[in-house]
């Protein structure tokens, strides 16, 4: 099977990164030290290429509408053109097909931001609703085709003072940005540039959008600002650190978000309807989402080892890794309902059970270890 490749794949290769197949694409691991590329997030700039997600815009006069009832968060929330929001689209079951944030910038036209591996599935499942409920939308992703767009995401606690080096036009209308909020610069050195401040990394940061014709030569001109090139190995003990769930680990189609740790993510409330809605409001939660610390040597948390409670009851590690802000093997689990913050459990590690403290998520935000 040949791989899909980036924009920014002869980048990686020249900058001698070691590649591998991330769900179909071949995408950078590490450029060398996967521990220098975390900590420089941590502690100054590094950026990632996330080109691999898509980009999908939905345009017409009842995307509202119809971002009512394909979503479990509201876009209601969303009433200043520019405001982001966090969501799952999940399928009659309650399952997540898929999580992902939503750009609102006019009345017809909101963006979708979502997973690399799952957006034909994504698309596929937006345009059978749009036909269903005869919402009229226009739905482009553009990750192919025509003007498609590349993904940068810089992070930490110095990225932003570092963009704005390198695309200086986009200062005054990304400074007064809160998280969560996007803006988009029609004509900066690298042509029209979406600042986003979001991120996946418990850093802050920008998730910056320009046309794939113009992506290398801004990857080039942040690399020699000083941000430094960090790849999926370091992402992934990011965004793990900060407690932030990965689509096909930590949930999927079989699980809801409300066991998923995703329950703040979830419009219950209003009177609005939404696909799986009624499955959540039958089933309810049935799982706790908790962080756990390895408090024994012995074992690095591994995804899928058996979590055991005082009671007897067994849950399982979604994700876990060695933390290299804690010096300490960490993990996403799904575990029993009768596990709380501050219990001790135990994980089967091979032929040992090891203790671990249950502990609230995340382990680290902003460059401050929380957990402990």
């Amino acid at each position: 099977m040949t791989l899909k490749a980036t924009p920014l794949n002869s980048a990686h290769r020249s900058l001698g990164a070691k590649m591998v197949d991330f769900g179909g694409w071949d995408m950078p691991v590490n450029y060398g030290s996967q521990i220098e590329e975390h900590n420089a997030v941590r502690t100054d700039a590094g950026m990632f290429d996330v080109s691999h997600m898509c980009v999908v815009d939905l345009k017409g006069a009842n995307v509202r509408a119809f971002l009512r009832g394909l979503l479990a968060n509201n876009v209601d929330k969303l009433q200043v053109p520019g405001k982001a929001l966090y969501s799952a689209m999940l399928n009659p079951e309650g399952g997540v097909i898929d999580d992902l944030i939503v750009y609102y910038f006019s009345e017809d036209w909101f963006r979708l931001v979502v997973n690399a591996g799952t957006a034909e599935k994504d698309v596929a499942w937006m345009t059978q609703q749009n036909e269903a409920t005869n919402s009229g939308i226009t739905i482009t992703q553009r990750r192919d085709g025509n003007d498609p767009i590349a993904l940068i995401a810089v992070q930490g606690p110095n990225a932003r003072a570092k963009v704005w080096q390198v695309l200086p036009s986009t200062q005054a209308a990304s400074e007064p940005l809160k998280p969560f909020n996007v803006v988009i610069v029609p004509d900066t050195q690298f042509g029209e540039v979406m600042v986003a401040r979001t991120g996946y990394t418990g850093e802050d940061g920008f998730e910056i959008g320009v046309s794939a014709s113009q992506v290398e030569a801004l990857w080039n001109a942040f690399a020699a600002a000083g941000i430094k090139p960090a790849g999926l190995g370091a992402r992934d003990t990011l965004r793990l650190e900060a407690g932030m769930n990965l689509y096909g680990q930590d949930m999927d189609d079989s699980v809801n978000p409300l066991d998923a740790g995703l329950g703040w993510t979830v419009d219950l409330v209003s009177e609005r309807d939404f696909i799986g809605k009624a499955a959540l409001q039958a089933n309810g939660q049935q799982a706790n989402f908790v962080g756990l610390i390895l408090r024994e040597k012995g074992g690095i948390l591994r995804a899928h080892q058996k979590v055991i409670a005082a009671s007897g009851n067994v849950g399982e590690i979604t994700s876990g890794t060695f933390s290299p802000s804690m010096q300490q093997a960490i993990a996403l689990a799904r575990v029993p309902m009768d596990v709380a913050i501050g219990d001790t459990v135990h994980v089967e590690i091979r032929d040992k059970k090891l203790a671990a403290s249950v502990v609230k998520l995340p382990f680290v935000r902003n460059g401050k270890v929380l957990a402990a």
